[in-house]
């Protein structure tokens, strides 16, 4: 998926290199807020560990093993979604997201998921996806509940963040489910 609309004022874009200091100032500008629950928010320090990130992004895309997308609203960058990895023998995949705490609370990354489950099963051909969400993360719970994912089980300790190991909950969505 290089760029779907999904209604007025809301769509999803391939990262690009021209977009490294929108998304690290928006990344900066939410770090307290992101850090909680994403790992990689105290190692991107500048803009250049932004500019890898899309650039290892390009390259996955170009590998056909994922992509990030930013989230756009009404013209403003308010997050990224991507498929962390895609695991063709089996057609499954991973969905990871994170958007800007002023843009939260009116459903933007729902619908944004839900474009990207569409794509994965319709235009990728995949049978599974998966998010993973870290077990007191309640917020972001709320999108694979909404969504229709069955919860399955809880890994324990599953990852580092910061100062702490925390739980991960995984939610899926099977292609019959829809």
């Amino acid at each position: 998926m290089l760029k779907s609309r999904i209604d007025n004022g809301l769509e999803l874009s391939m990262l690009e290199e021209r977009h490294t200091e929108q998304l690290y100032g928006l990344m900066d500008e939410c770090r307290p807020y992101l850090r909680e629950w994403l790992p990689f928010v105290d190692n991107s320090k500048s803009a250049d560990s932004t500019k890898a990130f899309i650039k290892q992004s390009l390259k996955q895309y170009a590998a056909n093993q994922g992509s990030s997308l930013g989230i756009w609203y009404k013209g403003e960058l308010a997050g990224v979604i991507g498929l962390h990895w895609i695991n063709w023998e089996n057609k499954c995949t991973s969905i990871g997201y994170w958007l800007a705490e002023r843009f939260q609370g009116s459903g933007i990354m729902t619908r944004a998921c839900k474009s990207l489950i569409t794509h994965c099963f319709v235009e990728l051909g995949l049978n599974r996806i998966e998010i993973r969400v870290a077990a007191k993360n309640y917020k972001s719970q709320a999108i694979p509940k909404k969504l229709g994912f069955t919860q399955e089980g809880v890994l324990r300790s599953a990852e580092w963040i910061n100062d702490r190991y925390v739980d991960h909950i995984v939610y899926s969505l099977l292609k019959d489910d829809k």
